[in-house]
């Protein structure tokens, strides 16, 4: 079948607009308004947060982490008395250093739905400067905008988690604590664990940025190649 040679032409015009106005989108111009680049940014933020919580709450998931296992926090390391004698222990130490890791994925499984629903809904001004920024640019910015928010979902969820852990190690090591309770070894661990999570993002978002083909998502892509 023969081509008409007007609808050729047409054709290569539709061809030749649309990747214009796709390539509008990727530099993110003011034509747009900004708007692909903000999902971009949504995008990375999303994607980081979400492979960073698949790792911390696996089984295992801040004690195998590098930049997620955390060391045994102050409120015990700090503190005289039995639980001084117990800690010059280094078995003992890393057996309690290890279960507050574990305590730890119970809270990250709290904080995994706030950090997604605030990626979500939350107005980014400056979508274009995060994405040019340096490899933890969106994770330290959403940080920043997020606050302590991580740390107050987390407190019920550890409290639970120590409560029924059942660990003697973990057991042993409160129960030295003079006038500590429950609620106070969860604020500790979720004071931690918020260092955590962030880091573990970040070093997502780090990932990605290095190799955006990974996503398999052609706007991540395209802008991030772009930049």
């Amino acid at each position: 079948m023969q081509t008409n040679p007007q609808m050729a032409v047409a054709r290569r015009g539709f061809i030749l607009g649309a990747g214009a106005t796709a390539t509008l989108a990727v530099t993110g111009c003011t034509g747009l308004g900004g708007f692909s680049m903000t999902e971009a940014l949504k995008r990375l933020l999303t994607l980081s947060s979400q492979n960073a919580f698949a790792k911390l709450t696996a089984p295992g998931g801040f004690w195998d982490s590098a930049v997620a296992r955390f060391d045994v926090p102050e409120l015990f390391a700090g503190s005289g008395g039995l639980i001084k004698t117990l800690l010059s222990s280094g078995v003992f130490r890393q057996q309690l250093q290890r279960q507050l890791n574990v305590v730890a994925e119970k809270g990250a499984e709290r904080a995994a739905p706030i950090v997604l629903d605030t990626v979500r809904n939350i107005s980014i001004p400056d979508a274009i400067g995060l994405v040019r920024g340096g490899p933890t640019a969106a994770t330290t910015w959403l940080r920043g905008q997020m606050g302590s928010a991580l740390i107050n979902a987390m407190v019920p969820g550890l409290s639970d988690a120590i409560r029924i852990s059942g660990d003697p190690v973990l057991g042993k090591a409160i129960a030295a604590l003079s006038g500590v309770d429950i609620g106070s070894v969860a604020q500790a661990v979720a004071n931690r664990a918020d260092n955590s999570i962030w880091s573990q993002i970040g070093v997502e978002e780090s990932a990605i940025r290095a190799n955006p083909q990974s996503t398999n998502d052609p706007l991540l892509i395209a802008m991030l190649k772009v930049l």
